[in-house]
């Protein structure tokens, strides 16, 4: 049977290959199918809305769909995130999001030549240490949002909000809560 997987993430084709190479690889060792395809949707403005992986999963086992979400669980994807086909679909997801965004455009010359967005993501992934990292990234014209994905939004954002306050490349960001 072919099944999509509609990811509630912002994941760039090249993260969404590295999910779908593991998942490829589980569904081989199982004999419980393949990925035969997937894509990724954008805004107008160019950021990523969602992404989906198409599946063929081997329908003649007992409880596979079943079995398919259970294992996404397990593996980490964004709340809000859906499993279709086989006539019904499924939420699976259990992972947060949080999308920080930094200004590209309002913040003094002198800051974009002394601050480093390499910086930002170091010091945001310490913080987030054991409940959460970054997945994946998007720049735009104006911003560059970073996407982080964890177990709670509330713990990831409150444990980079010291230092948000204090380094310059952070003013004027905002952070909004994306699954």
């Amino acid at each position: 049977m072919y099944l999509t997987l509609k990811l509630n993430a912002r994941f760039q084709p090249k993260h969404r290959f590295e999910l779908e190479d593991a998942l490829q690889e589980i569904l081989e060792n199982k004999q419980m199918g393949e990925i035969t395809g997937g894509g990724t949707a954008q805004n107008p403005d160019g950021e990523i809305t969602y992404c989906d992986i198409e599946i063929y999963l081997v329908d003649e086992k007992p409880d596979s769909v079943s079995w398919l979400a259970e294992l996404l669980d397990r593996m980490g994807i964004p709340k809000g995130s859906v499993l279709q086909g086989a006539d019904r679909e499924i939420q699976v997801g259990t992972l947060e999001g949080l999308a920080y965004y930094s200004n590209g455009v309002d913040l003094p010359d002198e800051v974009y030549k002394s601050c480093d967005i390499n910086y930002v993501i170091e010091q945001m992934e310490r913080a987030m240490e054991g409940i959460g990292h970054m997945y994946s990234y998007w720049e735009g014209n104006i911003y560059t949002a970073l996407y982080f994905y964890g177990r709670s939004f509330d713990e990831m954002k409150r444990r980079i909000e010291p230092f948000i306050a204090t380094y310059p490349l952070c003013r004027k960001c905002r952070i909004e809560q994306i699954a």
